[in-house]
C-alpha cells in the first residue's frame, strides 16, 4: 500500500490483508467506511460511559435530547421523534413508554387535533438531559482534543458531505 499518514491501525491491516487475498477488488472504500464503521462502536461505547452517569441508555437520551432541542413546550408528535431517532412507530411506542415510566416524559393531547398525541419532556426529563449533555459534551471534547480545531472543522465538513449524500 502507498505511504500512509499517521501511525498504522487496524483498518490497514483489514485493507492489506484483502488487498493481498483479493486483489481483484478495489478495497478503497474500506479506508474510509470501515474507519467510520469502527469509531461510531467506539464512540457509542464512549457515550454509554457518559450517559451511565446519569442512568441513561443511549437511545433515551436520543428520544429526550430531540425534546428538548425543540424548546418550551419541549414536546413532539411520537411521528416526529421517529424521524428524528430514526426507529419504528413500534420501537418508538416502547421507547416512549419506559420513559414515561420513569418519569422523564408525559403523553398529551395534541392541542389542534383531537385524535393526535404529544409527548413532552417533564421537568425530571429536562434536568437528565441537560446534565447529560453537559458531561456528554466535556467528553467529546477530551476525545477531539488531539485534533487542531481546523482539522475538525474539515473533518465535520467532510462527512456532513457524505452523510448528506448517503442520507439522499
Amino acid at each position: 500500500m502507498p505511504d500512509r499518514p499517521g501511525p498504522p491501525d487496524d483498518v490497514d491491516a483489514i485493507v492489506d490483508a484483502w488487498s493481498r487475498e483479493r486483489p481483484d477488488l478495489n478495497v478503497r472504500p474500506l479506508q474510509v467506511l470501515s474507519r467510520i464503521t469502527r469509531l461510531a462502536r467506539l464512540l457509542d461505547q464512549a457515550r454509554g460511559t457518559a450517559f451511565s452517569k446519569h442512568d441513561l441508555d443511549g437511545w433515551e437520551f436520543d428520544v429526550l435530547s430531540a425534546l428538548r432541542r425543540v424548546g418550551e413546550p419541549y414536546r413532539l408528535s411520537p411521528g416526529a421523534l421517529m424521524q428524528q431517532t430514526l426507529v419504528t412507530s413500534g420501537t418508538m411506542t416502547n421507547r416512549v413508554d419506559r420513559l414515561e415510566e420513569r418519569g422523564f416524559v408525559r403523553r398529551g393531547p395534541a392541542p389542534h387535533d383531537r385524535r393526535g398525541v404529544l409527548v413532552r419532556l417533564t421537568p425530571s426529563g429536562l434536568a437528565v438531559v441537560d446534565a447529560a449533555m453537559a458531561d456528554l459534551l466535556e467528553h467529546e471534547q477530551a476525545l477531539l482534543a488531539h485534533l487542531p480545531v481546523r482539522e475538525q472543522e474539515r473533518l465535520a465538513g467532510t462527512l456532513r458531505t457524505l452523510l448528506t449524500a448517503v442520507e439522499a
